[in-house]
């Protein structure tokens, strides 16, 4: 089972948006995906509310309620949608169910300065450190050719964890979150600009790297 956290302590960097469209795509791929929402806003669940009942399934699960317990064996993936202000022994017991961490960062000074002290408590935590979870950074809502896009994209690019994609602020986005669906299932004519970039995303995931490293044998 494989289990892959969406996380920032920084509230409003659109956690819920690469949560759910992680979980759209894992389960349009063929794989039984489970969504657990942490966030007691529950944007995650309500956009799962809205699927319709003919797309790939995905089991909800209210992780602010009762947290992991009710994830189903049965489950290919876990998406995990992290709540935000997440620091300290919170941020280490979250970390305990995730192998892969995904943090979205927003080009904004606010959102710069807090990845910085987020991203270094999240590196030197001992799961990270032990590369019993690895950790990718994602620039999200991004406006191309703007001054701070270049600050962030400068930021980002010169971590010690992997920047592997930008994504577009566009209103593909906020169309596929009305009606219960990742972008990936909105028409390809309207939503091939968004799909693209989150290629390099699913690469990343795709690979070793992006997996806890074996423990050797005893």
């Amino acid at each position: 089972m494989r289990h892959i956290m969406v996380l920032n302590a920084k509230g409003g960097c659109g956690k819920s948006t690469v949560a759910t469209n992680l979980a759209s795509w894992f389960a349009v791929e063929g794989n039984r995906v489970a969504l657990v929402d942490y966030d007691p806003q529950h944007s995650s669940l309500d956009w799962l509310a809205k699927r319709p009942a003919d797309r790939p399934a995905i089991e909800g699960i209210a992780g602010y309620e009762d947290g992991m317990r009710h994830v189903p064996r049965s489950a290919d993936v876990v998406i995990i949608d992290a709540p935000a202000r997440t620091h300290g022994a919170e941020l280490t017991e979250m970390l305990r169910h995730a192998e892969t961490v995904v943090v979205p960062v927003l080009p904004s000074t606010v959102d710069i300065l807090a990845a910085q002290e987020f991203l270094d408590q999240l590196l030197h935590s001992g799961r990270v450190q032990r590369k019993e979870t690895r950790v990718a950074v994602v620039a999200n809502r991004v406006r191309e050719q703007t001054l701070i896009f270049g600050e962030l994209d400068q930021y980002l690019s010169k971590l010690k964890v992997p920047y592997v994609a930008w994504l577009r602020e566009a209103q593909n986005y906020v169309r596929a979150y009305t009606r219960g669906l990742g972008v990936f299932e909105l028409p390809e004519y309207l939503a091939w600009p968004d799909t693209q970039q989150w290629e390099p995303l699913f690469d990343w995931l795709g690979s070793r790297s992006s997996r806890r490293s074996s423990r050797p044998a005893a």
